[in-house]
């Protein structure tokens, strides 16, 4: 199958090698095929070693494993890292999610023990954003949250309506914007460190505006995500990219938590 997606094409191929050693592509919806048997040298048929294929379920299954650890070390961060280390926290994990986000997504191979470890260091970091919010914005937390997951489950049942479609145009027209966007941001943060004030970032009118674009894309993301996964389950990638796939959802589920935190408090005003 062809996809205009370059990583999931390089997981294909890999997914042909290990095809070609005695994997079983997977069957109808993505279940578990049949392997082929292969004659022994004492002349009996023997089953080649196989490796399951990913499905949509594994991909469910590993998203919500992934969600739990981050709700429990988000929760866990924020009662017992003390209110004067909620900047350090807040910052550290920030950059070390950045670090293990880009090695897990150019990395070649599925690493389930550095998406896990991803997991646990984003929960610190929405942990302790969350943490500062609410202490600020009573309810403010829990107003982002019903709202991402609402729309994360809007983007679903669209996608599986059809309204919304991954065409190759719309893939390559995703991918730049949230390069562009992802660079607008380090150099608004790297501006703010020299003291810079962007705009981008202080509840004025540009901010909202800039809020909004990162929210209309971040939910945008989740058709990649599910494109990602239908493309796997059809090309019969092996069940361990699930944990990609879900490491895919995970960041855009974070990414649209935190832009929609920010754009409610632009709206709370100063108590």
């Amino acid at each position: 199958m062809k996809t205009s997606n370059p990583v999931l094409a390089r997981l294909g191929q890999a997914a042909e090698r290990e095809r070609a050693a005695g994997y079983a592509p997977a069957g109808p919806y993505g279940q578990p095929g049949i392997p082929q048997q292969y004659p022994s040298q004492a002349g009996y048929p023997v089953a080649p070693p196989t490796v399951a294929p990913m499905t949509v379920d594994d991909v469910v299954v590993k998203t919500v494993a992934l969600l739990g650890i981050l709700g429990i070390t988000a929760a866990a961060a924020w009662v017992l890292v003390p209110d004067s280390l909620v900047g350090v926290a807040w910052i550290g994990a920030a950059v070390v999610g950045l670090a293990l986000g880009l090695i897990i997504s150019f990395s070649r191979m599925a690493n389930p023990a550095l998406v896990i470890a991803y997991a646990v260091v984003e929960g610190v970091f929405v942990g302790m954003v969350s943490k500062a919010f609410e202490t600020r914005y009573d309810g403010i937390v829990l107003q982002a949250a019903v709202a991402s997951f609402g729309i994360f489950f809007l983007m679903a049942m669209l996608y599986r309506a059809k309204v919304i479609r991954a065409t190759p145009a719309f893939v390559k027209g995703m991918i730049a914007v949230m390069v562009g966007l992802f660079a607008v941001m380090m150099i608004n943060l790297v501006l703010a460190l020299f003291g810079v004030n962007t705009g981008l970032r202080d509840g004025s009118p540009l901010a909202i505006g800039f809020s909004l674009v990162c929210i209309v894309v971040a939910s945008l993301s989740f058709v990649l995500s599910f494109k990602e996964v239908e493309d796997g389950v059809r090309m019969g990638l092996p069940q361990r990219y699930s944990w990609v796939a879900a490491f895919g959802i995970l960041v855009s589920l974070v990414w649209l938590y935190i832009e929609i935190l920010r754009l409610l408090s632009y709206f709370q005003g100063d108590d």
